[in-house]
């Protein structure tokens, strides 16, 4: 599933939310939610709801009310009143009964069984209805172990149970239970028997967008992690692997198509005017990998030969008036299954893929077996509508989700501590595919910017976990940097240890052993090292350490024996749970640079009492691979003529932080020199953010601020250079994030380092305002839009380039920025000249922001970039700015994309958001509590933007752990934002 942490903009569409006041208030005739809601409950086994207890009927509908007791905090102090004040139309589900309520439970990786009970065919029969719809499960079930007799346990949320047969006959009451979150069943039979549930579930009162529910009139399911516990009871674990039929019914005119999972086997008309679908998927899969979906939708199709020969036939679903915006999609597909072929020898094994789009989705994606469903913007793309970046998002998370079709679907994992094990491995192949049909080295900028935006912050508060996590309340809450971005970076040290040839091995052998199987992180560890014969001492550390290890290097030269040593030491810090830590195996690239600037040939390395030589089949080794796994090792490098200049972690080999003893001197020389492009963008952003630390001090000490000349010159010559790629000097000349510099602060100070990067971007603009100005001219283009490689650089070079000058907001800047506007042809270029204009605030801002909605408010993905530049923007009082736009008619607070992009955006702004008088803080306070009654998996992604509320001054502290204190005591709260407000507070 793509969680690409990205500001989504999907589609706008009427919700029912009467606005009133700040937040606004919820119609009743549009919000009602079943009376037990699975986002008031949580994980397997977890006996805490935020249920009714006593139901009544009042008029047509029942209510309910019950006693709060107290939770504790790990403190006496906090007192947290989680009921749930819900209403559910028609007649009461059957499972209204809980004694009373408990901590949510938290689920430990060491307590992991195998299933008592295994599933091998599992035959849905879906009757789709506008209140209500009926789903009969007929499941074949074998015992997991030889004369098992425990009871059969099966996972239910938001369920009405309608009858349950054992070998055709009606099972009495007394053989089985039901609490709210289970059916029981207390004496199954011994061996193999069929088992029959009918249950009655209200999909269109699903706002938490889990399980089944309905999207702008059309059904649709999102069941990983835990959803499919919302359509019928069963085992919702991913290592109960089962194959699946599915027959769909319902009203034709309604819903024409009929999609789910495999092949189409027979489809035919009915009685009083309704339809069906047989649907058969030939694989084994989890649950979680179901699929269905029913509506209104018309597709693009075309067809893909498969390297055996074989036609896929391709289909993309959207409404009928985005069809014309597929093509790209179909595009991305089409090469993406191309490049899985030629790069992992992985051929798609049925003969349809369909892809559906929906404006509603809590994720960027999900890789259902045949059935992916997307949200709408990452699929949908003109050059009017969409920008660069969002042409190659579609093109890497359409990858990304049809790469899973091995990498999750055909191996999946054995439990959801294994997440990393599909999401980080399928992490890195979208990478590689983005890279080889991109420019590479502008892509690991973009790869590691994000990793060090999301991950390293992560890795520092309280929510920190390893890649593999060792307990977990809402495993929705670890869907994380850590599991995507450093579970890719893992991967990636395999391929960098074992070269290309030996990472393909490693996937051959992978598959080959556990094709069709549930599995763990040490089965893929074990393919990687049995394929090329290696063993990587203390690598596994990875999967279980949490933090971000620090290296520090230092290095010496010796004239007389021509040897250069490089000592490193290592340090990871503690987290929650893990005080001490050990060694971690770190693979560190390094080249050697001469006084010309050329990387120097490398023919022996001493470490560790023995001496390795280097070859290449004769050729010279210009770069090599240090095996770094202990706390402090030394390695010499011998025959250096004269002392280098040592360029370390080239392509950034390790999601480590780096400090070593480079000179600023060094760092210009390696930012002119350095062959590995990556490591000379790295030394500017390092000398900027020595620059930047520098003018924080002195604007904390109020002195006056200045501009170091020699960076000003660094820039300038990447600026006019005429041998590097565009869109890598548009990387290279954009200074590091305030985000990125306050994580490095012992105290994080947003007004200072807004403050200076203001001064900084100002000060570049004025003294290389000639050259920027050349940048832009010379990049303009009059030709039609194109999404390839030079014009996607070309236009970011542009862009960037003019977003500096309008800093300065001079009039002849704006003019040109208006003029960039006004002219532009494709909304790359007019969306980058109005955030241009958006910098400074006055009436020219007001102008392009009313003249860009009145333009594009009929497009949904549009809007939604216009909520996130204001949401964004560092201007004064936005606090205010943004509380408005809440009720704004095309904002949706049921809507994730519109919560991403408004909500999202705003916790993005660090002025904004940590406003010195604790507005921000108040304003996402109770937008949280909120969107918690709407959907719990979007509020606990925003409340996470509180998690590190500590790292600043008292102040922020104090007003910050108000808001938190505020969330937990909330009634009804979700287990979801309880989970992370929790861990935030005991931080």
């Amino acid at each position: 599933m793509a969680r690409r942490l990205i500001r989504p903009a999907a589609a706008c569409q009427g919700c029912g939310l009467v606005k009133a006041g700040f937040l606004g208030v919820v119609s009743p005739l549009h919000y009602q939610r079943l009376p037990y809601s699975s986002s008031k409950r949580g994980s397997p086994g977890n006996k805490y709801s935020g249920c009714l207890a006593n139901l009544t009927k009042e008029g047509s509908h029942w209510t309910g009310t019950r006693s709060n007791p107290l939770l504790s905090l790990h403190s006496s102090k906090f007192v947290s009143k989680r009921t749930a004040c819900l209403i559910a139309t028609g007649p009461s589900p059957a499972a209204t009964e809980e004694p009373e309520m408990d901590h949510p439970k938290e689920i430990f990786l060491k307590d992991y069984k195998k299933p008592d009970y295994l599933f091998d065919t599992v035959d849905l029969e879906f009757q789709l209805g506008d209140e209500k719809t009926m789903v009969t499960s007929k499941i074949a079930v074998s015992p997991g172990n030889e004369g098992t007799s425990s009871p059969l346990a099966l996972h239910g949320c938001d369920l009405k149970l309608l009858s349950i047969k054992i070998n055709g006959t009606e099972l009495k009451s007394d053989k089985y239970t039901v609490d709210p979150r289970h059916l029981t069943i207390l004496t199954p039979p011994a061996g193999v028997f069929n088992m029959e549930i009918v249950t009655e579930i209200y999909p269109q009162l699903n706002t938490s967008l889990e399980g089944l529910y309905r999207s702008t009139g059309n059904f649709c399911t999102q069941c990983e992690a835990e959803g499919f516990r919302k359509i019928t009871y069963f085992q919702d674990r991913p290592d109960v692997m089962a194959k699946y039929t599915c027959r769909i019914e319902g009203d034709k005119t309604l819903y024409p198509v009929l999609l789910s999972n495999g092949n189409l086997i027979e489809q035919g008309d009915l009685e009083g005017g309704k339809h069906y679908a047989l649907w058969e998927d030939p694989f084994k899969k989890p649950c979680y990998l179901f699929a269905l979906v029913a509506g209104q939708l018309e597709c693009r199709e075309d067809s893909f030969v498969t390297c055996s020969g074989r036609k896929v036939t391709l289909r993309i679903w959207t409404p009928a008036q985005d069809l014309p915006k597929t093509s790209h999609a179909m595009y991305s597909l089409k090469e993406a299954m191309k490049w899985d072929e030629e790069v992992f020898g992985l051929e798609y094994d049925l003969d349809l893929f369909n892809i559906v789009v929906v404006p509603d989705f809590n994720m960027g994606a999900m890789e259902n077996k045949s059935l992916n469903v997307f949200q709408s913007r990452l699929v949908l793309a003109s050059p009017e509508a969409a920008t660069d970046g969002d042409y190659a998002a579609i093109l890497g998370v359409i990858g990304h989700e049809y790469f899973h079709n091995w990498t999750g679907n055909r191996v999946t994992c054995r439990d959801w501590f294994q997440l990393t094990l599909k999401e980080g491995l399928t992490v890195f192949r979208d990478q590689e595919f983005s890279s080889d049909l991109g420019c590479r080295t502008v892509k690991r900028i973009a790869d590691v910017s994000k990793l060090r935006s999301y991950q390293f912050p992560q890795d520092a508060g309280p929510m920190a976990h390893p890649i593999r996590p060792l307990s977990y309340i809402k495993m929705d809450n670890f869907y994380t940097g850590q599991l995507l971005f450093l579970g890719a970076e893992v991967v990636r040290m395999y391929k960098t240890m074992f070269g290309a040839s030996g990472f393909r091995k490693g996937m051959d052998l992978y598959f080959q052993r556990h094709d069709g199987q549930a599995v763990t992180c040490e089965d893929f560890y074990a393919a990687m090292c049995d394929a090329n014969n290696a063993h990587l001492p203390n690598f596994l550390q990875w999967y279980s350490q949490a933090g971000t290890p620090t290296v520090k290097v230092t290095s010496s030269y010796d004239e007389g024996s021509q040897a250069f040593s490089l000592k490193l030491s290592q340090e990871v810090p503690p987290t929650p749970g893990q005080p001490m830590k050990e060694p971690m195996f770190i693979p560190v690239a390094v080249g050697l640079v001469d006084s010309t600037g050329k990387d120097m040939p490398l023919t022996s390395i001493y470490s560790d009492g023995r001496v390795q030589t280097l070859s290449n089949d004769g050729h010279p080794i210009f770069t090599t691979v240090l095996q770094f796994k202990k706390n402090e090792e030394e390695f010499i490098f011998n025959n250096v003529p004269e002392r280098p200049v040592p360029s370390l972690l080239r392509g950034y080999s390790a999601p480590i932080r780096l400090d070593s003893d480079l000179t600023e001197s060094d760092l210009y020389f390696l930012l002119a020199n350095d062959s590995d492009e990556f490591n000379r963008w790295e030394a500017g952003q390092i000398l900027a953010r020595k620059l930047m630390f520098s003018l924080v001090a002195d604007f904390q000490q109020q002195k006056t601020l200045a501009l170091n000349t020699k960076f000003v010159d660094g820039l300038r010559a990447i600026l006019r250079s005429t041998s590097l790629d565009k869109e890598f000097i548009a990387k290279a000349i954009t200074l590091p994030g305030q985000g990125e510099i306050m994580d490095m602060m012992s105290i994080a100070d947003p007004d200072a380092v807004h403050a200076v990067r203001t001064f900084i971007k100002k000060e570049l603009a004025f003294q290389l305002k000639d050259d920027l100005l050349a940048a832009v001219t010379s990049n303009r283009s009059s030709e039609a839009y194109a999404f390839n490689h030079d014009s996607v650089a070309r236009r970011a070079l542009k862009n960037t380039c003019l977003a500096y000058l309008a800093s300065l907001n001079e009039p002849d800047v704006t003019e040109l920025a208006l003029n960039e506007y006004k002219c532009a042809t494709n909304m790359t270029e007019q969306f980058a000249a109005l955030a241009a204009l958006s910098q400074n605030p006055g009436q020219v801002r007001e102008d392009a922001l009313l003249d860009f909605y009145n333009k594009w408010q009929q497009d949904y993905l549009v809007v939604s970039k216009w909520f996130a530049l204001q949401a964004t923007s560092d201007i004064p009082g936005n606090v205010a700015n943004v509380q408005k736009l809440l009720a704004h008619p095309a904002f949706d607070m049921r809507n994730p994309n519109k919560v991403y992009s408004l909500i999202g955006g705003f916790c993005g702004s660090p002025v904004s958001f940590h406003a010195k008088d604790g507005s921000g803080y108040k304003f996402l306070g109770e937008v949280v509590l909120q969107l918690d009654k709407i959907n719990p998996q979007v509020a606990s992604r925003m409340v996470s933007a509180f998690s590190r509320w500590r790292r600043y001054d008292e102040t922020r502290q104090a007003l910050a752990k108000a808001q938190l204190e505020m969330i937990i005591s909330a009634n009804g709260l979700s287990e979801n934002v309880y989970e992370i407000a929790l861990k935030s507070l005991a931080a």
